[in-house]
């Protein structure tokens, strides 16, 4: 069985839906669908919570009207009989008086959550009646019965497992099998989400745990292409990566996935593969456990990042200087994205500048302080083992005309990053195109 999840641009409409509807049954064997909320609600739940935590009920009732007509009016585009279409329409208005009662009493992150879960649960229960006015066996699995995280906010798998195969079980001989993504319950029974890419994670989560024969990902766009198709011409889709690539480059800037998601189905061994709702017929992205040696395969860019040196003469000699700065930054909970050290220095990149200020204030005590803001990361991802002698050269030499700030090369036999300056990085990105993916031309190896 296949797992195949569809993003909220893909069933964004009444029309999304139906096309969506018939891809998942174009070839007849019988699938697993994971849905996200169709595109902008979740936005709009976020600006009703958002009024009910600044104690603004009308505003939160005035949100809540106009999207409850707007997916009124999708009812009567989707279904062609009046039987679904009323039972949708008595599910939908049901969804949305509760959401009503809501603005009434008290509001908290709990409430919040259970907010923002609705866009998902109508989605799904949308799709699902019209399979089933189609004809189609399709049955809704909720995904608050088989989706959990742990005490850590980390999914419980060995629940997961549990829970799916235990449904499937259940419900054996359907055609279609549909739950919602993003959304779960914690260890304490309470409606939450999984944050970190939400329904990408969910497919991934299921398609572990059932052993799919594939975790298809569709979205608008075909696949993930070997750079950033809004900056440079001539970007192609890249047809296969392996898994530590495509989070390398999910990591660094690739938005198509996000660098965790993909972690249940490595571990698995079940591939995921990157497709088109547009343009189903577009062979995508897979990414599996195969390694292709000797190919570069793509370059991304991660803007907003902010440089940090220390530079200490007291360095040289003093044990434990680098696990004070990092202490540092776990205190303030940033993450470090790059890092680069001399016998004299320290330099780090970061994200996140909430705490900045505090954060520079701490490490002075241990040396002298210099920020660089408005810097970006751009990564070069394939086979760069220190075996393949020569392609970390290639990468530099392409940007002999461009100030680096840094080079990280060695932490991962995927990457090699420079960090630039944001003003620089279109035509970093432009001069990697050039000359990598010549490059590749001439040496890359059949599969």
């Amino acid at each position: 069985m296949k797992v195949m999840k569809f993003g909220g641009t893909s069933v964004g409409s009444p029309q999304r839906m139906q096309d969506v509807s018939k891809l998942i049954t174009a070839d007849g064997e019988p699938r697993f669908v994971v849905l996200s909320a169709m595109s902008g609600t979740t936005n709009t739940l976020v600006e009703i919570a958002d009024y009910l935590y600044k104690k603004n009920p009308e505003g939160a009732n005035t949100v809540i009207n106009a999207l409850e007509q707007k997916y009124l009016q999708h009812l009567q585009e989707l279904y062609t009989t009046d039987e679904w279409r009323q039972r949708t329409e008595d599910f939908v208005r049901d969804v949305f008086t509760s959401l009503r009662d809501m603005t009434k009493g008290l509001f908290t992150s709990f409430e919040e959550k259970v907010i923002l879960a609705q866009g998902e649960i109508l989605s799904t229960n949308m799709v699902n009646n019209y399979m089933q006015e189609q004809g189609i066996k399709a049955v809704l699995l909720s995904a608050l019965d088989i989706v959990r995280t742990d005490k850590n906010a980390e999914p419980d798998f060995n629940y997961i497992r549990e829970k799916t195969i235990a449904q499937l079980e259940a419900n054996p001989g359907n055609d279609v099998y549909i739950t919602q993504g993003f959304i779960c319950r914690n260890a304490y029974g309470e409606i939450d989400n999984l944050l970190r890419g939400g329904s990408d994670y969910t497919a991934c989560l299921i398609g572990a745990a059932i052993q799919a024969e594939e975790i298809q990902i569709w979205t608008d766009i075909d696949g993930m292409h070997n750079n950033d198709p809004r900056l440079v011409e001539g970007t192609e889709p890249v047809r296969q990566l392996y898994f530590e690539e495509a989070a390398e480059l999910a990591y660094f800037g690739a938005k198509i996935l996000h660098p965790t998601c993909i972690q249940p189905a490595k571990f698995a061994g079940v591939p995921v593969r990157l497709l088109n709702t547009m343009d189903p017929s577009a062979p995508g992205t897979i990414i599996n456990n195969r390694m292709h040696r000797g190919t570069i395969k793509a370059v991304a860019a991660k803007s907003g990042i902010t440089c940090i040196a220390i530079q200490s003469s007291r360095m040289l000699l003093a044990s434990g200087f680098l696990s004070k700065v990092f202490e540092i930054f776990e205190t303030y909970k940033t993450s470090i994205d790059v890092i680069t050290t001399s016998e004299v220095g320290v330099s780090v990149t970061i994200d996140n500048t909430t705490n900045l200020s505090l954060i520079v204030d701490e490490l002075k005590k241990y040396g002298t302080v210099t920020v660089e803001s408005n810097m970006c990361i751009v990564c070069v991802v394939g086979d760069l083992s220190s075996k393949n002698v020569g392609f970390e050269t290639i990468a530099t030499d392409a940007l002999k005309q461009i100030p680096v700030r840094m080079i990280s090369y060695g932490g991962s036999a995927h990457n090699i990053s420079f960090v630039v300056a944001e003003t620089d990085k279109q035509r970093t990105l432009q001069a990697l195109q050039k000359t990598l993916f010549a490059y590749n031309d001439h040496v890359r190896r059949p599969s």
